[in-house]
């Protein structure tokens, strides 16, 4: 017997976190908690590179297309608002509108942390890292340097340097904007056969603006191409198998219904302890005794399946009607 089925405090407590979502707020909220000690006590790993490396070597731009501040509006806080005005609109029942706000949360929670651990560990010069880096003068072109011959006093500045793959902007981009999309693909049922064009536009929209924010990191020349389809590719990830987790496939009849709990019947039943029918009888060896009896709605549809003229409640009217003439 497993522990949900046990009676007492654990088994009920083990209920309990079957039936909610507590493990999965737990969970965010380690992920949170990861995060921010990343942020403050880890530092990149920092390759050598040349300084007549052509590839590094792009100016550092200032203003940026898509700053970090609006990065997390258009990735984070737009689908939130959404599938908030979604709900307005819609008006789902609450575990779907609850279950559908957790999946997005927990796609652009995880994949920041992911992406932070990756960029970490590869340590890849930016495009702009020369800019970054300020090399002190007399600096040889054509030798292995490291950070050392750095004077750039902006010590967050520097460290950005090496946090080139993958694009960060990119990953929360398609985790929050691909999620939407999956959700809206998902509501819409545009993998359907005979969806409109006009609902498949309205789904994939959103992609479209993670697309843009994922170019944009190109023409700011902080990231290249292969640190910009890294990122999209890792944020889509993360953004599918954690709406997977919640909903069905897209080609699946009820795709846009989500996945409800199990009760304990059902998990009984997949334990293989459900109930076999006539088990009383079997035990008693009875079971021969008396055949199992058909619900009156069997009959009926047996009844018209075969099209008993036996029955005289299946006799059409004008045949009674016929007969009694005879």
């Amino acid at each position: 017997m497993s522990l949900a089925h046990q009676p007492g405090a654990r088994g009920a407590l083990a209920r309990f976190f079957r039936r909610t979502y507590v493990a999965e707020l737990v969970a965010l909220g380690l992920v949170a908690a990861a995060f921010a000690l990343i942020q403050v006590f880890v530092t990149p790993f920092h390759r050598v590179f040349y300084l007549d490396d052509m590839s590094i070597q792009y100016p550092f731009t200032k203003f940026e297309r898509v700053p970090l501040l609006w990065s997390i509006v258009y990735s984070a806080v737009f689908p939130v608002v959404c599938l908030i005005a979604w709900s307005i609109v819609f008006r789902p029942s609450a575990y779907k509108f609850h279950i559908t706000l957790l999946a997005q949360i927990a796609s652009l929670m995880t994949t920041p942390l992911i992406t932070d651990i990756i960029k970490n560990t590869v340590g890849r010069p930016r495009p702009d890292l020369i800019s970054r880096c300020r090399p002190q003068r007399g600096t040889p072109d054509h030798e292995l340097l490291t950070i050392s011959i750095c004077t750039q006093t902006n010590e967050h500045l520097l460290q950005e340097g090496w946090r080139s793959f993958p694009s960060g902007h990119s990953s929360l981009a398609f985790a929050g904007l691909g999620f939407l999309t999956l959700f809206l693909a998902g509501q819409m049922r545009v993998f359907r056969p005979k969806a409109d064009l006009g609902r498949c536009l309205l789904a994939f929209a959103p992609t479209i603006g993670a697309l843009m924010i994922a170019i944009s990191r190109l023409g700011d020349y902080r990231h290249d191409v292969w640190d910009v389809s890294a990122g999209a590719i890792l944020g889509s990830l993360i953004a599918y198998s954690t709406y997977r987790r919640y909903y069905p496939a897209l080609s699946d009849l009820h795709c846009d219904t989500p996945y409800e709990h199990a009760d304990d019947a059902a998990s009984y039943a997949a334990e293989g302890f459900s109930r076999l029918p006539n088990d009383e009888e079997r035990a008693l060896g009875q079971d021969e005794l008396q055949p199992p009896r058909k619900s009156i709605r069997e009959s009926r549809d047996q009844g018209h399946r075969q099209g008993s003229w036996e029955n005289p409640e299946t006799i059409p009217l004008n045949e009674a009607a016929s007969s009694q003439g005879r």
